[in-house]
């Protein structure tokens, strides 16, 4: 069956039809989903009745994948999944949902700001696959912002501005920003800033984006007051109503996002009620600096 894509969202986001993810993903069929995440930037697809092995071949049937490894407040004991998957649902390894004062669930919460996954590693995420296992019964829906067309609306004096400005990131300001602080020594240093472009330049379609998140704390060479500012009013712009896809789960949907192009959010569910989401992630090709340098030359 040929790949279909149909666009749901107001300027971006895309339904795909004739992929069937239990099978190995054919060439043709990689390219037109590769194809597809540039023109659309988030992609859903419907009734995937998969296991976690099927995800994990349909992803690596895309790219090389990154490995969940230091980003939460899991200790290795405690994962529920392999490393080969990052356990966003609100579960312990017993598969029962944490207490609502658990600082694992408070940390998570952070995914309710608008960020882009990853963004606080060296070397960035590109693409993320999320598996909708079990829902609660309300809530819970993801929302995703176009940054590319957040770009394209800014003044000429706000894209000059932006146009070589790095941003520090780390989980850290994100969690900071919800009032969590309670971070161990080794957890702070695990979480040190890092570096990131605030443009993005995407390697095939050349469209410029912003490269936002609440991970991203500080301006380099801007008080941090003023930076911060600066930053919200950003963030407050990218994420109009026109800018924006918003996802309501159904069981089975696998929804998959490039998260060069693209910020996004997790919305409130009740706390008592299991959220089993399980993602796959694309690696970046390197640390955003690099790249910019690269199509600088």
């Amino acid at each position: 069956m040929t790949v279909a894509i149909r666009q749901i969202g107001l300027c971006f986001a895309g339904e795909v039809d004739g992929v069937d993810i239990r099978r190995p993903l054919t060439s043709d069929e990689a390219v037109a989903i590769h194809a597809g995440m540039d023109r659309y930037a988030v992609l859903v697809f419907r009734n995937q009745d998969i296991d976690d092995a099927q995800q994990l071949a349909f992803t690596q049937g895309l790219g090389d994948i990154e490995h969940a490894i230091g980003s939460s407040l899991r200790a290795p004991s405690e994962y529920r999944l392999p490393t080969t998957f990052a356990d966003v649902s609100n579960l312990d390894k017993d598969n029962t949902p944490y207490a609502r004062d658990d600082r694992r669930r408070l940390f998570a919460i952070g995914n309710r700001l608008w960020h882009s996954d990853s963004s606080f590693k060296v070397t960035p995420a590109k693409y993320s696959l999320l598996h909708a296992v079990s829902l609660p019964s309300k809530g819970g829906d993801t929302q995703f912002a176009d940054m590319r067309a957040a770009y394209d609306a800014l003044d000429e004096e706000t894209k000059d501005l932006v146009e070589g400005m790095v941003c520090e990131h780390s989980q850290i300001y994100s969690r900071q920003l919800i009032g969590f602080f309670d971070l161990t020594d080794e957890e702070r240093e695990r979480f040190a800033p890092v570096r990131q472009c605030m443009v993005r330049v995407h390697p095939v379609t050349g469209r410029k984006s912003l490269y936002l998140s609440s991970h991203a704390g500080g301006i380099v060479g801007w008080p941090v007051p003023e930076a911060r500012g600066f930053l919200r009013d950003l963030i407050e712009h990218a994420t109009q109503r026109e800018f924006v896809y918003t996802h309501k789960w159904r069981l089975g949907d696998l929804v998959m996002w490039d998260n060069r192009q693209t910020m996004h959010r997790a919305r409130p569910f009740p706390a008592n009620e299991p959220r089993d989401m399980r993602r796959t992630t694309l690696a970046g090709d390197g640390p955003t600096a690099e790249q910019a340098s690269a199509a600088v030359h």
